[in-house]
């Protein structure tokens, strides 16, 4: 069973939707017992970092993703739920993000052409090997909406990044913990794979 964090935030019912089509059993909850009892946690997620930060404090969550964490459960943070897994945000300066990965996120450059948000499809390349993206060829395409990349203070973690302006670090995975910056439940087949790949390394 896969737990998907409930912090009031945006997009959760598509990310339950995409793992019931994949067969996987999915709650929606912010219930501490069943997070720690999970076969695997997913953080998903959009709006604004500090306010996230704030309704996870609230909701007495951030003490329960670190337990998770630190049982070796497999952990996979969407989107936003990326960017919170690290130090801070340019979005909302002054406040605390997790931390429990070394970065922080910064907002997309100016530039001609660049708009902001990004929204729309864009393609991956693999800096490093990643679990995530087993049976994916490189440059397949995937789904952004965000204004905020994350730029990871240990470049060993980056398993996918596109070009946006500039270099966008687009998932990173760190022993059970994977993340990414675009969409996969709105990716089309290569975002299922991407689901169905962290699904299995769950029953590995």
């Amino acid at each position: 069973m896969t737990a998907i964090i409930d912090y009031d935030a945006g997009n959760i019912k598509s990310v339950e939707k995409a793992l019931l089509k994949l067969g996987e059993e999915a709650v929606i909850t912010r219930d501490r017992e069943v997070i720690l009892h999970a076969d695997r946690v997913i953080l998903p997620g959009v709006g604004s970092f500090g306010d996230a930060m704030t309704k996870i404090r609230a909701y007495e969550l951030e003490q329960v993703i670190k337990e998770v964490v630190q049982k070796g459960v497999p952990f996979l943070g969407i989107c936003l739920g990326l960017q919170l897994l690290f130090e801070k945000s340019g979005e909302s300066e002054g406040v605390k993000g997790l931390g429990i990965l070394p970065g922080e996120v910064l907002r997309i450059p100016d530039k001609p052409g660049i708009k902001i948000p990004h929204i729309g499809w864009n393609s991956l390349t693999f800096p490093n090997p990643g679990r995530l993206f087993a049976g994916i060829p490189e440059e397949s395409y995937v789904y952004f909406v965000h204004s905020y990349y994350l730029k990871a203070g240990d470049e060993k973690i980056v398993t996918a990044a596109a070009e946006y302006g500039t270099t966008i670090h687009a998932s990173v995975e760190k022993d059970n913990i994977f993340a990414c910056q675009f969409h996969p439940e709105k990716s089309s087949g290569v975002g299922l794979k991407i689901l169905k790949n962290f699904i299995e390394i769950g029953k590995a």
